[in-house]
C-alpha cells in the first residue's frame, strides 16, 4: 500500500515522515519514532494508557489515526521534560505521592494531569476526578494519583 506524507508538529519539534494511510497514531509513535513511553493497554480506547496531547486535548491515540495528526501539535510523554532534560513538576509529584506503582497506566495519567492543569491551573477534586476518568491504574488505588496532581498545582502555581 502506498505511503502518505504526513508533517505535524511533535514535541516542540516539525516533523515528517511516511505513514500508511491506516496506522494508528501509537504505532507511528513508538514504532516509527522510538518513543516508546506511550503505552497501549487495551487498544479500543478505554484505558488511558496511550493519551498523548493533540493541540492542547488529550487524545486517546490508539484508536487516532496518524493521517489526522497532519498539521496538529502532538505532545508525549517524553516531550514534557525541561530544557535541561529533567522531569516535569508534575512527573515528580506523582514520584514524590507515590503515584507510580507498575508504571504502565503512568504516562497516560501524566499526560491527563498536564492537559488539565495547562487548562485550569487549580483544579478542585472533582474536576481532577472528571479529567482522569479516562484513565484506569490497577495498582494504584488512585488517592496517591489525585493527592500527585493537587501537589503538582499547587508547585506549578509557584
Amino acid at each position: 500500500m502506498n505511503k502518505i506524507q504526513l508533517k505535524f508538529t511533535l514535541n516542540g519539534k516539525l516533523t515528517s515522515l511516511l505513514v500508511k494511510p491506516y496506522a494508528r497514531l501509537i504505532d507511528v509513535l513508538r514504532d516509527d519514532l522510538g518513543l516508546t513511553g506511550t503505552k497501549e493497554g487495551c487498544a479500543i480506547g478505554e484505558c488511558g494508557a496511550c493519551t498523548v496531547i493533540v493541540n492542547n486535548l488529550t487524545v486517546n491515540s490508539c484508536h487516532t489515526l496518524a493521517a489526522q495528526m497532519e498539521g496538529k501539535d502532538v505532545v508525549t510523554i517524553e516531550g514534557i521534560a525541561t530544557a535541561k532534560g529533567d522531569p516535569h513538576i508534575i512527573q515528580e509529584a506523582y514520584v514524590e505521592k507515590n503515584g507510580i506503582q507498575c508504571g504502565f497506566c503512568t504516562p497516560g495519567f501524566i499526560m491527563s494531569t498536564k492537559a488539565l492543569l495547562d487548562k485550569n491551573p487549580t483544579p478542585t477534586r472533582k474536576e481532577i476526578d472528571i479529567a482522569i476518568s479516562g484513565n484506569i491504574c490497577r495498582c494504584t488505588g488512585y488517592e496517591q494519583i489525585v493527592e500527585a496532581i493537587e501537589l503538582a498545582a499547587e508547585r506549578l502555581k509557584k
